[in-house]
């Protein structure tokens, strides 16, 4: 009897052990998402959410999406990211640069989770920050300004200081300068990414200095928009459009589609062969996409636009080809040489023709 019940109790635990071996396997993948601003129908966050979305429609029951929005960088997203590894998400999207040096100590420490960060610059084996290639399409818009400004004079309200941030504002301010070398841009930091007041504020004193074309540059709101619109001033932004707020004024978006992106590096994560890199992403990638030009571009102008930028997806051109120089005057790219990737992802200087001083 007792080599009976022995047996029994054998055999009960390794049938549990089956079960619970099943259940394992068949448990989603969580997938876990902060980001910086809220979602709403516009914006950064708005274009990171689409591609988790595009994860979610090709993966279904098989992952389980946990975001948090509308978090600012940190100590508190520090600790939220903490809790999100602690809460047994194996793949996390860091939607913010500032979350970079909090997210890279974790993915050194859980080898076997994988993160990617968005605009940061830092990597690990189970760690890829991505960026996209923002300058790219603000060349373009730069040439649209360039023929409609009136005044010569271009405005750009910033987030941040940040590398992304400085190398499309420099895009900007050539492919404008590419059409008329006299033309300016002033900036207006205001050191955040979601401030829809200060960034009212911004574009009212842009526009109020002379600035009658603005560029709205990751401001996770429309509120440049709108400004620029009741002004009657033209205006452009990044990540997703924001036409319906500037329906008469509204120059066109820089938009960008993770989704091509993220389900790739969501595949690699589920076949374990997920690689940490920097992924630098534009045009060529389908990633950063033009579109929702201004009807009151020339034809002539969109042909010059249209030409430019299949020089741009072919290689054949290059927004930081030389020669270039910064606002002193000095020379920093010289002429039949190009900028490399490293030093764009990590640059800090203004090209000539940016009136404003980067913040010390």
């Amino acid at each position: 009897m007792k080599r009976f019940i022995s047996q029994t109790l054998i055999a009960a635990a390794i049938a549990g052990c089956m079960v619970a071996t099943g259940n394992a396997q068949d448990d989603p993948l969580e997938i876990g998402v902060l980001l910086p601003s809220p979602i709403a129908d516009v914006g950064w966050s708005h274009a990171l959410n689409e591609g988790i979305n595009a994860v979610k429609k090709k993966y279904g029951d098989e992952v389980k999406v946990n975001t948090i929005e509308n978090i600012q960088e940190g100590p508190d997203a520090d600790r939220i990211i903490n809790k999100m590894v602690g809460d047994g998400n194996d793949f996390l999207l860091l939607g913010s640069f500032g979350f970079m040096n909090a997210g890279l100590r974790l993915a050194q420490r859980n080898p076997d989770l994988s993160f990617i960060h968005a605009s940061g610059y830092k990597t690990a084996d189970n760690f890829s920050p991505f960026t996209a290639k923002y300058y790219e399409g603000a060349y373009l818009m730069g040439m649209a300004a360039a023929e409609l400004t009136t005044t010569k004079k271009l405005g750009v309200v910033g987030a941040f200081a940040i590398p992304e941030l400085i190398s499309t504002i420099n895009g900007f301010a050539l492919g404008a300068r590419s059409i008329d070398p006299d033309i300016t841009v002033d900036v207006v930091w205001i050191n955040s990414w979601f401030d829809p007041a200060k960034a009212q504020d911004a574009a009212k004193a842009l526009i109020a200095g002379g600035s009658d074309v603005l560029f709205s540059n990751a401001q996770d709101t429309p509120s440049v928009v709108t400004v620029a619109e009741e002004a009657g001033a033209y205006v452009f932004n990044l990540n997703s459009s924001m036409k319906e707020y500037a329906p008469t004024r509204y120059l066109g978006v820089v938009k960008t589609d993770w989704a091509p992106f993220f389900v790739a590096s969501v595949d690699a994560h589920i076949a374990g062969n997920f690689e940490g890199k920097n992924e630098w992403l534009g045009m060529t990638d389908d990633v950063v996409v033009v579109e929702d030009w201004s009807s009151d571009i020339s034809a002539d102008m969109a042909a010059q636009i249209e030409a430019t930028q299949a020089d741009i997806v072919s290689g054949a051109r290059h927004v930081y080809d030389g020669p270039l120089t910064n606002q002193a005057g000095e020379e920093m790219v010289p002429a039949g040489e190009r900028l490399e990737d490293g030093a764009i992802l990590g640059i800090d200087w203004h090209v000539q023709g940016v009136n404003t001083p980067l913040p010390q």
